[in-house]
């Protein structure tokens, strides 16, 4: 006999934020919701938006867990404000534009990670970059690595945050202090509270290359050295910082030959 069958699926917990988004927020709405799992809670998060995003969202208010559109302090605080009501066992955030991989992506990362009674505190996998059209570009240049724990980021984000699915239980919030980069703080606080990382060995995400942090790139980096720096130590982060420079220069000068 199957024990595994006598044990409750996971319900995940799928949390989009969104702001102005109403040329994207339906193709992200549509990658949740053909998903074949069935234990799914979808959340949405709206900072307000007045180009027709909440009209938009409206449409599927049947089959959305909880939608809130309201004034918000930036992305940070819209994403505490989806996992305050959460109440599934796993987070998935999931930004307007990004989406689920493919339809079965769910079900089967339940079933290489977490259909048993001992499920990992985290789940990872690789990220598909896209453009606006949803139209696949390449795979993110950081590849994920086989094995994951909070001294990986000193590398950088190994792991894109789309394609980081934590249990809700273990998740702290996010710190607002930072504006670009808290996902980055958020991952790692989650890895060093985590008991066991389960590599899904699979592509969870499509991510939409034109992100809060791709546009506000310089800000994002800064604050990015800040988080390693705290985590790592600013001479060991001022160190890799520069061979990261050396190793692109030297790219950049093989390219141009």
């Amino acid at each position: 006999m199957d024990t595994n069958s006598e044990i409750p699926l996971p319900v995940i917990s799928v949390i989009t934020v969104t702001y102005q988004a109403k040329e994207l927020i339906e193709r992200t709405i549509a990658s949740v919701l053909e998903q074949r799992y069935p234990h799914i809670e979808y959340i949405i998060i709206d900072g307000a938006s007045s180009d027709g995003t909440q009209e938009a969202v409206s449409r599927y208010a049947g089959k959305i867990a909880c939608f809130i559109s309201e004034p918000d302090k930036g992305i940070y605080d819209a994403m505490n404000k989806g996992m305050a009501k959460a109440t599934g066992d796993y987070l998935w955030f999931l930004n307007a534009g990004d989406t689920i991989y493919a339809k079965d992506t769910i079900e089967q990362m339940v079933k290489a990670c977490a259909s048993g009674a001992k499920r990992p505190d985290i789940i990872y996998g690789e990220t598909a970059l896209t453009d606006r059209e949803g139209n696949f570009l390449r795979m993110r240049r950081l590849k994920a690595p086989q094995n994951l724990h909070w001294k990986s980021f000193r590398m950088g984000m190994m792991v894109c945050h789309q394609s980081f699915v934590v249990k809700r239980v273990i998740a702290p919030e996010y710190d607002l202090h930072y504006r670009y980069s808290s996902d980055f703080d958020w991952a790692v606080r989650c890895m060093k509270k985590a008991k066991s990382i389960c590599n899904s060995q699979m592509i969870l995400s499509n991510y939409l290359e034109e992100g809060c942090t791709t546009r506000n790139r310089k800000e994002s980096l800064k604050e990015r050295f800040r988080i390693m720096a705290n985590y790592y130590g600013w001479w060991g982060t001022a160190f890799l910082h520069l061979a990261f420079a050396v190793r692109f220069w030297w790219a950049k000068q093989k390219n141009q030959l």
